[in-house]
């Protein structure tokens, strides 16, 4: 439990300036009113409120990795970490206090998110505890990607680095089409990562889809998790070796 005093302290610096905060969290709020209305006068199943809070909590999980990366370069760049290399605290640690300081707010934007699709008519059920665990991994995942670009990118090239990625979870996660009906590179693309899985899994999981349906998408974003932790432990003791 050596992390917990700076993970307390990278909870200090997120929360000090709110903007981010609640641009994060009033973002899927805005996006979920938006689409609901298009659905209305355009009625496709894709922009239902069962169909778009999945899609809208992992798109605006792409904040995650802007927010997470530029934290931890801000910190690389200045002598907060060089004075803390001189603690016993591992590579890991560090990662880990920075996870857990952005875990309430993904976590917070995915109640945003449910809140507001149950207002406009979304049917909520236990199973939305399954959903969530979908939903937090894929944050985890995302955390993880910005603690790489963080590990190795300045500020400016994470701030970089972000924008294309929020592009990119836009173009390839199926939140907004239907990538199996679209195909070719965008369904290749798609689901190479975790972002279409995570939308899938948590779509067919309130449609009432068993384990058995969905276990594979499951697998494919705990394993995406897991993987994107361990590189940005390695990506943080690499860049500190420097």
């Amino acid at each position: 439990m050596k992390f917990l005093p700076l993970t307390s302290r990278n909870l200090r610096e997120i929360y000090r300036d709110p903007i981010p905060m609640v641009f994060g969290t009033a973002m899927p709020v805005v996006l979920l009113l938006l689409f609901t209305s298009i659905g209305k006068k355009a009625p496709v199943e894709i922009f239902s409120p069962l169909m778009l809070v999945p899609a809208v909590a992992v798109f605006s999980f792409g904040f995650l990795i802007m927010f997470s990366a530029s934290l931890i370069s801000r910190d690389r760049q200045t002598a907060f970490l060089t004075r803390l290399l001189m603690s016993p605290l591992k590579s890991s640690d560090f990662i880990l206090a920075y996870l857990l300081a952005f875990f309430p707010l993904s976590l917070l934007q995915s109640i945003v998110c449910f809140l507001v699709g149950t207002i406009l008519g979304m049917a909520i059920s236990w199973q939305v505890f399954l959903v969530l665990l979908f939903l937090l991994l894929v944050a985890i995942a995302c955390i993880g990607i910005g603690m790489i670009l963080g590990s190795l990118g300045t500020e400016n090239q994470v701030a970089m680095g972000g924008s294309i990625l929020m592009v990119i979870i836009s173009l390839f996660s199926g939140a907004w089409m239907d990538l199996k009906m679209v195909g070719g590179i965008f369904k290749t693309i798609g689901y190479a990562l975790p972002f279409a899985h995570a939308i899938d899994g948590s779509r067919a999981i309130l449609k009432g889809s068993f384990w058995s349906d969905i276990s594979m998408e499951f697998y494919w974003v705990f394993g995406y998790a897991l993987i994107s932790i361990i590189l940005g432990i390695i990506a943080f003791k690499w860049r500190m070796k420097q």
